[in-house]
């Protein structure tokens, strides 16, 4: 378990890429082949970074696909965590690799 919480990747996305870079909404939104509302969504945290929109975001801001992916997956793992708490869950170790195939 992760020992804090990752900040949604539309926050980073909006303190690394567009406060520095002084970008509005709707400027990013028509450079990314988007409308504004979906942009503002991911920025305020809202919905989630899709691979298509990771896709944009590596071609726009010269980064990795797999790196918005990343944090993504980190931050839904984060809440996923919270939401679940200690589950009562029975372990089915060992597993014999024959009883696998």
């Amino acid at each position: 378990m992760m020992m804090h919480s990752p900040p949604h990747p539309g926050k980073i996305l909006k303190s690394l890429c567009f406060d520095p870079l002084g970008l509005s909404v709707a400027e990013a939104a028509e450079a990314l082949g988007i409308n504004s509302e979906t942009l503002s969504d991911l920025l305020d945290g809202h919905i989630a970074v899709t691979p298509e929109m990771a896709i944009r975001l590596s071609a726009a801001f010269d980064t990795t696909a797999e790196s918005w992916m990343n944090q993504q997956a980190q931050y839904d793992l984060w809440q996923a965590e919270q939401r679940m708490g200690k589950v009562k869950v029975r372990k089915l170790f060992p597993l014999r690799l024959a009883e696998l195939s």
